[in-house]
């Protein structure tokens, strides 16, 4: 008997150790009708084993791609698609470019930051200043998800005038949302669990009762 851990390892696991052990035969076969007559039937398995996966779009040309990949990009058939390269697949990733410049508050972030210039920059004096109220209760939404404490409402504003070079000023402060909203509705970070209900504790014994 042979064990799994004594055979090469799996190109692609999904597929399982029968649809690579077709794919290394149809690489032995010489005429090249014949593999793709059987490069054709390893295609349509492969598609057999995901069929919740028919509608996503490019699903054909995932499989074929997949194919050449369990072949070691060693197999010569007349593919509908481009077979891809080695190196397409084992090329490191472009670094992201992580954003830069001084931030004023930390826990508003760079994208708070381009939101409140965004509506800085609104020429329609209405539009403005209709957008002034939402975006007070994100900031304070923001604040209080890293400071999950509390804010007083005039801090909001002033910030918010601030970060908007004074274009921005949120008139009537105690309108934002009540604190106590918005800690309801953050999610503690860290996952931790709440109380049971009732207090109790984990549950009933599982001893038997003796008879």
């Amino acid at each position: 008997m042979k064990y799994n851990s004594q055979r090469p390892d799996l190109i692609i696991p999904e597929y399982g150790r029968n649809i690579q052990n077709m794919v290394d035969h149809i690489k032995t076969i010489e005429n090249k009708e014949e593999r793709n007559k059987a490069a054709l039937s390893i295609i349509k398995v492969m598609g057999q084993l995901f069929p919740y996966l028919r509608d996503i779009e490019d699903f054909n040309h995932k499989l074929w791609d997949h194919l050449h990949i369990m072949s070691d990009f060693d197999l010569d058939v007349d593919s509908p698609y481009p077979p891809p390269s080695r190196e397409s697949l084992t090329s490191n990733p472009r670094p992201m470019e992580y954003p830069q410049g001084d931030f004023k508050y930390g826990h508003y972030g760079k994208t708070l930051e381009r939101i409140i210039q965004s509506v800085a920059e609104e020429k329609d004096d209405e539009k403005r200043e209709n957008q002034i109220l939402s975006l007070g209760n994100l900031m304070k939404q923001t604040y209080l998800s890293w400071n999950r404490d509390t804010v007083k409402d005039e801090v909001i504003a002033k910030q918010m005038e601030q970060l908007s070079g004074g274009k921005l000023i949120l008139k009537d402060p105690s309108k934002l949302e009540a604190t106590a909203s918005i800690l309801s509705s953050i999610k503690p970070r860290g996952g931790g669990g709440g109380k049971r209900k009732g207090g109790k504790g984990k549950g009933k014994s599982n001893r038997r009762k003796r008879r």
